[in-house]
C-alpha cells in the first residue's frame, strides 16, 4: 500500500499543535504515513508577510504559536482544496463555527474512502436537533470521521509537557488502511499519550460539553468563592455531561465520561486555566460583554463555550427539558440574558436534585 497521507484543516494554536505531533509521527514511519504533512492555514498578513510564508520558511506559527519550532516536513497551504487535495486522511481542527463553511468548499472534492478525525470541541445544531461535529463531517462530505479530546491545552502539548488523550474511531470496514493501530501511530508521542477506543459520541460530548463548565468555574473564580465552589461546580457538571449523553446520545458509554481524558480530565484542566475559564472569569471581573473580552483576550480565536452553551440551550427548549440542566441553563442565562452569577448556590442545589 501507498504512505497514508495527512493533511491538518487549521492552524490555530490547537492546530498548529496536533499538526507538529502528526508531522513528527509520519517523518518517523515513512513506510506507512507520507512524510510531507499539509497543514491548510488561512492566510493572514503577519508585518506585511504571508503567514503560509512565514510557517513554510521560519517553521514557527508566529501568531498562534509563538515560540515553539514546527516539523521541516509541515507545509502551509493557502488554499483549501489543495490542501486537502488527494489526501487520505484529514485532521479537523477549525473553530465549529467555521466548519460549516469550510465543508461546503470541499464537498464533491473529497473521495468516500478517505478518513478524518476532528480535533473540534462543540455541536452543531440544526432544526432537526443536535449533531456531533464527527457525524456533521460524515453527513457532510460522505466519509468516515472519528474524534480527538482530551486535557489538551494547545501550549503545554507544543512544548511536549505530558499529556494524555482519548481518540475514538470506530474502524468503518475491516479492509480500511487506517485502523485503531494507525490512528495511535499517527497521534501517539512520548509526550502525548494516545487511547483510542469506539465511543465517537462520547468523546465528542465531552469535548463539548466541558467548555460550558469552563464557563462556569470562571464565573466562580471571578467572583473570588474559592476551591470549594470550583470543585461542586466541576463535579456537578460532569454529572449534567453524562445525564445529556444518557439522555440524547444512548450510544455514549457512561465510563467516557468519567474515566478517559475526554471526561473528567478535560474538565479540570479546562477550568483551571483554559479560554472559557479566562473569560468566564473576565466577565464577572470586569461586567463587560463576553463577546468583547473574546476579541481583546484571546488573539483572534474562539471560546468554543460561549457558542455552545447558547446552541446546547436552544436545542434543550425545543426538548422541554431545560428544568433537567439547571447549570448548562444558567451558564447561557449568566453569558446572555443578564442572570446574576450570585444565583450559583441555588442553581447548583437544582442540579443535585434533578441528577
Amino acid at each position: 500500500m501507498q504512505p497514508i497521507k495527512v493533511t491538518v484543516i487549521g492552524s490555530g494554536n490547537w492546530g498548529s499543535a496536533i499538526a507538529k505531533i502528526v508531522a513528527e509521527n509520519s517523518a518517523e514511519n515513512p513506510t506507512v504515513f507520507d512524510k510531507s504533512v499539509r497543514m491548510w492555514v488561512f492566510e493572514e498578513l503577519i508585518d506585511g508577510e504571508k503567514l503560509t510564508a512565514i510557517v513554510n520558511t521560519q517553521h514557527e506559527n508566529v501568531k498562534y504559536l509563538p515560540g515553539v519550532k514546527l516539523p521541516h516536513n509541515l507545509i502551509a497551504v493557502p488554499d483549501l482544496v489543495d490542501a486537502a487535495a488527494d489526501a487520505d486522511l484529514l485532521v479537523f481542527n477549525v473553530p465549529h463555527q467555521f466548519l460549516p463553511r469550510i465543508c461546503k468548499q470541499l464537498q464533491g472534492k473529497v473521495a468516500p474512502t478517505v478518513r478524518a478525525v476532528s480535533c473540534i470541541k462543540g455541536v452543531e445544531l440544526s432544526p432537526d436537533g443536535i449533531t456531533i461535529i464527527a457525524d456533521y463531517i460524515s453527513q457532510q462530505l460522505g466519509i468516515y470521521c472519528g474524534a480527538l479530546s482530551g486535557a489538551n491545552l494547545a501550549p503545554e502539548v507544543a512544548q511536549e509537557k505530558f499529556s494524555e488523550t482519548t481518540i475514538a474511531y470506530k474502524v468503518p470496514d475491516s479492509s480500511d488502511q487506517i485502523d485503531q493501530k494507525t490512528i495511535k501511530l499517527l497521534f501517539h508521542r512520548p509526550y502525548f499519550h494516545v487511547n483510542v477506543i469506539d465511543d465517537v459520541a462520547g468523546v465528542s460530548l465531552c469535548g463539548a460539553l466541558k467548555n460550558i463548565v469552563a464557563l462556569a468555574s470562571g464565573f466562580i473564580d471571578g467572583m473570588s468563592w474559592g476551591d470549594n465552589a470550583k470543585s461542586a461546580i466541576i463535579r456537578r457538571g460532569i454529572l449534567e455531561m453524562t445525564r445529556f449523553g444518557r439522555d440524547f446520545f444512548p450510544e455514549c458509554e457512561a465510563a467516557t465520561f468519567t474515566e478517559e481524558s475526554c471526561g473528567v480530565a478535560d474538565v479540570i484542566t479546562s477550568c483551571a486555566g483554559g479560554r472559557n475559564h479566562r473569560l468566564g472569569k473576565a466577565m464577572i471581573e470586569t461586567k463587560r460583554p463576553i463577546f468583547q473580552l473574546e476579541a481583546e483576550l484571546l488573539n483572534g480565536q474562539k471560546a468554543q463555550g460561549v457558542t455552545t452553551a447558547a446552541e446546547v440551550h436552544e436545542f434543550l427548549k425545543r426538548r422541554g427539558a431545560l428544568a433537567n440542566y439547571p447549570l448548562f441553563t444558567a451558564v447561557n442565562d449568566i453569558i446572555f440574558n443578564g442572570l446574576d452569577s450570585s444565583a450559583l448556590p441555588n442553581i447548583l442545589e437544582q442540579v443535585e436534585k434533578k441528577l
